[in-house]
């Protein structure tokens, strides 16, 4: 491509957050959408992997179900062999060597172009597909699949083109430059079913800055991603950049993993995942051409704290909403609740009649509060968990499961007395909340367990009507989250606003949703140029007097 003589003049648009679009009855949308997942409903697609823009069919395949209705196929996914990755690795080294160089206006005109189409013509679909495919709610579909997504594509264009407005000062003569450079080679995306909009932020935020990545999407969320790929086409992204490896995860990582063209790693899953990634990249760390950046964002244990001077409506909404919506499978789902027991009464019986209100079913009938979980496998572990509730603390409400049509396991509140309790310290990744209940007079001493019981920290929240109890939580919980909410609930992050990402056990905290992630895809070459370099080799002080 060619240089543009105007690109030091260029400005992006100003990036504004998405609308979320009610869904109410008699709205467009609602009449859109209802139309949008009939059709996609009646169809069953083939997904073949993507590897230098090519469809590649292997002729090994996996059904795409709803979790609602796990006797529905929605799809049949061709699935990557390892010689399919070592092909997606080379097409992506070759076709990183041209997107590199062009203009940077160019390379975000793309991913603004995807932004637009996503909040048109493609907004239906992929919440469409999100719904069925990963058994989310319109609501919880909109926020996730269309307005996040939208949001990340324009916000990361924005950050990027502050970051290549970064420049260092020049002194007399002489003319300094920051290259801004991608990273040398293929970074592998590592994407979670349940959230379509990191699926998309980590396949794209190191292509948006010049770089090129291998995708391996989660085997629960392949529809959504399918159409994703098919987006990024509609939207002018060059072949090679995004090279789509659905299938076995140990299989696929190996393989990446031993490439020396290894330039990073973008992961969102479970902490041992992470960590064996993190242990085969040290063990091979001689072989990569460069050290790789490793990103990860691997879960929680998020808390609620509440003071006795909290409002007790407020505490029981964000327990409902924070532990149950998407049936409590965001990394950010409240878990583990702290209750004054002069508030735990009244607290108790708001959340039970709320949750006795609450309507779960498919994701189609609009009623629903919550649906199934993903799989049989989070079934089981998560309906594991609450067997174990039932031997060793006390459920207040919920316990129910069934996996007869659908993966459905009924929103579970449960109350200890041991704060190690096994459910206040492990992710469950269900919706199921565990409350302690602490006298009113050990406030102090309860956030020093908070701090301290479980290894995560990611996110957290406090409720409290006296400040000075806010300021103790934010101090004594510096560590504890990486987003930490007051008077709120502990999930909800809005990319520009609440940056998400946290340390501890839950990852390297590089804040998705914000130019600090981004500067983890680059690896700048500072330029000096001196327009007249000197001729003579001596200094002043050499001279004799």
């Amino acid at each position: 491509m060619t240089d543009h003589a105007f690109s030091a003049s260029r400005r992006l648009p100003v990036p504004a957050n998405e609308p979320v679009r009610s869904y109410a009855p008699g709205t467009p949308e609602r009449l859109r959408i209802e139309t949008q997942l009939t059709a996609t409903a009646s169809e069953r697609v083939e997904i073949p992997l993507v590897i230098g823009g090519r469809r590649v069919k292997s002729g090994t395949t996996r059904a795409v179900v709803m979790p609602c209705d796990h006797q529905h196929v929605l799809a049949d996914c061709h699935l990557a062999e390892p010689r399919h990755v070592a092909q997606a690795i080379e097409a992506a080294v070759a076709a990183q060597r041209e997107w590199a160089a062009w203009p940077w206006e160019d390379r975000l005109a793309v991913f603004l172009k995807a932004a637009d189409l996503l909040a048109t013509t493609w907004r239906d679909r992929l919440n469409a597909a999100t719904m069925l495919g990963q058994g989310k709610t319109v609501y919880q579909a909109e926020i996730d699949a269309a307005c996040e997504l939208i949001d990340f594509w324009r916000f990361n264009a924005h950050f990027a083109a502050e970051l290549y407005a970064e420049q260092p000062i020049s002194s007399a003569g002489t003319w300094n430059q920051m290259d801004h450079r991608p990273l040398e080679g293929v970074v592998y995306a590592v994407t979670p079913f349940n959230f379509t909009a990191i699926a998309g932020n980590l396949s794209s935020a190191n292509v948006l800055v010049g770089g090129a990545t291998i995708w391996k999407p989660a085997s629960s969320a392949l529809l959504s991603a399918h159409l994703l790929m098919a987006l990024y086409e509609e939207a002018g992204l060059p072949p090679g950049l995004i090279n789509f490896v659905p299938g076995d995860p140990v299989a696929i990582t190996d393989k990446v993993l031993a490439s020396r063209d290894l330039a990073g790693v973008h992961f969102t899953g479970s902490t041992g995942v992470f960590q064996s990634i993190w242990q085969a990249i040290g063990a091979n760390i001689a072989n990569y051409r460069s050290y790789p950046r490793v990103v990860g964002e691997t879960g929680g244990k998020d808390f609620i704290a509440v003071h006795p001077s909290a409002d007790p409506q407020a505490v029981a909404v964000a327990i409902v909403r924070g532990g149950f919506e998407y049936q409590g499978q965001k990394c950010s789902a409240a878990s583990r609740i702290y209750v004054p027991r002069s508030l735990w009464p009244d607290v108790r019986d708001r959340v039970v009649a709320m949750m006795q209100d609450l309507q779960m079913g498919d994701v189609r009938d609009f009623r629903n509060f919550v649906a199934a979980v993903i799989d049989r496998p989070a079934f089981n572990r998560i309906r594991g968990s609450i067997r174990h509730a039932q031997r060793t603390a006390r459920i207040i409400h919920g316990g129910g499961t069934s996996d007869r049509t659908g993966f459905f396991i009924e929103p579970t509140l449960v109350q200890t007395t041991d704060p190690g309790h096994k459910l206040m310290r492990e992710e469950i990744f269900g919706p199921v909340v565990t409350a302690y209940v602490y006298p009113d007079r050990q406030w102090s001493a309860t956030l020093d367990l908070i701090d301290t019981t479980s290894p995560y920290a990611l996110t957290g929240a406090v409720f409290a009507r006296d400040r000075a109890a806010v300021a103790e939580a934010s101090t004594r919980l510096r560590n504890a989250a990486g987003n930490f909410y007051i008077n709120d609930k502990p999930t909800g992050a809005v990319v520009g606003q609440q940056p998400f990402g946290g340390a501890r056990a839950s990852g390297t905290n590089d804040k998705a949703g914000s130019k600090l992630n981004l500067m983890r895809w680059l690896s700048p070459r500072v330029v000096k140029e001196t327009f007249v370099p000197p001729v003579d080799y001596t200094y002043p002080f050499m001279k004799t007097e």
